[in-house]
């Protein structure tokens, strides 16, 4: 990434005098993102809401002048590539992208919504053989997916296969958009793959026919986010929550389909996507029970001792982190911590070893992300336990948002020593903008590095909730310590 202090993107596309698509759907999408966007036109369109009624292609001269004068000043975080045209234009953005080492999102714009032919057939063989596999991901709806299979894509089931094949054509990654299809329990389906994984976004079928730069928006969203640092899963989730935002706010702006909409960062709950693995069944939902309210002050221990020890502090809600015992000592140690919350009325949460805390008839089970590969999430939820998921990521937001879990947690907050996390303390600032998306639905707590001079603060965003490790065990007075924080945390957390 460049070293200037804001992030820099691209795009490379079209302009759209109708100011829905192209070139200014994608600054627009770029300012939300608080990004600085740069342009290199590749055409001048004379449209409206209803037609295209002109194309000037731009010559090789000026295309080739305004790729030089950026490459020289505004070097890109990442690229988007929007519409091409002509075969001359496709070339010499590939050559480009040699050399190129950024992040490059390409739409591969061929129909405009009102109809028009906006990529030829030479264009697009070039295409599929250069700028595929330097797309580290394409964006194509069905259509185009279509065409560049040059074959029928039956329906939801097919498009797995088709995304393979499709990256089996070049790309590196493809982010097949699930506009054209059926819908799933109201639910609009896109899918991404690399090849080897995919997973799959379930996101609100929004009834609108003002859906104009609909694909511009989306993957001009993707390589903001991606400008700004985040991964590509995240920003996945996070353009996909951005579109569907702009189409629930969009409006007729001429006489034909509107716009989308573009109104900032994605921040309500309602345009979160829900991410899973494989394809969701229709009517397959999971059915947790709630925690009864905040769950207050949160100590994560590593035995039914430090459990047995704190309830008689009056903490109404402790988790066994048990990970250096295994057999019956593993067995023995969870049933206990499960008879001590119920002596207690507290609420015990077992991390991990879901099996066990169904066995003992557990309160409840927190799971991490790794260990949602593996769990019988159908057998929790038959059982009645509670459910508890690890967050660090929007990824992993859309992730547990798929499930609905009792509650989420969110870190790291600040940095810890109590594992060693692949992911960026989050701050505050982060924080509030989880708790203001999540809030709303979810029961949450906050983890990760926080001690009783920052627990204020954490709950100040609202969070409800501090789950805290050493900053307790490792405390000299540790009764002394829970006896402030559970002050601080007021009545969240009584049953």
């Amino acid at each position: 990434m460049a070293t200037h202090s804001k992030p820099i993107a691209w795009t490379i596309a079209g302009s759209d005098s109708g100011g829905g698509a192209g070139i200014q759907a994608d600054l627009a999408t770029f300012h939300d993102f608080h990004i600085h966007g740069c342009t290199v036109i590749t055409a001048i369109t004379a449209q409206n809401s209803f037609a295209v009624g002109h194309i000037s292609g731009t010559p090789r001269r000026t295309l080739a002048a305004q790729i030089n004068a950026l490459d020289s000043d505004m070097p890109a975080d990442a690229i988007k590539l929007g519409m091409l045209g002509a075969a001359d234009i496709v070339e010499m953005v590939a050559k480009y992208l040699e050399d190129y080492s950024g992040f490059v999102v390409c739409d591969p714009v061929m129909v405009a919504t009102s109809g028009g032919e906006l990529l030829d057939d030479s264009a697009l063989e070039i295409l599929v053989e250069k700028i595929l596999p330097r797309a580290d991901l394409l964006t194509p709806n069905l259509h185009e997916a279509e065409k560049l299979l040059n074959r029928n894509i039956g329906g939801l089931h097919a498009m797995e296969r088709a995304a393979a094949d499709i990256v089996a054509l070049g790309a590196r990654s493809v982010l097949l958009t699930g506009g054209h299809f059926p819908t799933l329990d109201k639910q609009r389906l896109d899918y991404w793959t690399d090849g080897e994984q995919g997973f799959w976004l379930s996101g609100p079928d929004i009834k609108t026919v003002n859906t104009h730069g609909t694909g511009c928006t989306l993957s001009a969203a993707i390589a903001a986010a991606i400008a700004k640092g985040y991964s590509l899963s995240d920003a996945m989730v996070l353009a996909k929550s951005y579109v569907s935002k702009g189409l629930r706010l969009a409006v007729q702006i001429g006489g034909g389909p509107g716009p989308v909409a573009h109104y900032g960062w994605p921040d309500q709950l309602y345009d979160l996507p829900s991410l899973f693995w494989r394809m969701p069944e229709a009517g397959q939902k999971f059915s947790f029970p709630s925690c009864d309210g905040e769950l207050g002050l949160y100590p994560v221990v590593d035995s039914a001792d430090w459990i047995e020890r704190l309830l008689k502090c009056g903490v109404k809600t402790i988790q066994l982190r048990a990970k250096n015992l295994e057999g019956e000592a593993l067995t023995t140690e969870i049933r206990r911590a499960v008879a001590l919350g119920k002596q207690y009325k507290a609420r015990v949460f077992i991390n991990d070893f879901w099996q066990q805390a169904i066995a003992e008839g557990a309160y409840g089970v927190h799971l991490g992300q790794e260990d949602l590969d593996s769990a019988d999430l159908a057998a929790i939820a038959e059982a009645g336990l509670r459910l508890g998921v690890s967050t660090h990521s929007y990824y992993e937001v859309a992730r547990a948002h798929g499930i609905s879990p009792s509650y989420i947690a969110i870190g790291p907050v600040f940095p810890t020593t109590s594992k060693d996390m692949p992911w960026e303390p989050q701050g505050i600032r982060h924080l509030q903008r989880w708790v203001n998306l999540l809030g709303e639905k979810y029961t949450l707590t906050a983890i990760g590095g926080i001690d009783v001079k920052r627990a204020k603060d954490v709950l100040a965003t609202g969070v409800g909730s501090c789950a805290m490790i050493s900053a307790i065990t490792q405390a000299d007075d540790p009764e002394a310590v829970v006896a402030e924080l559970m002050a601080m945390h007021g009545d969240c957390g009584r049953l």
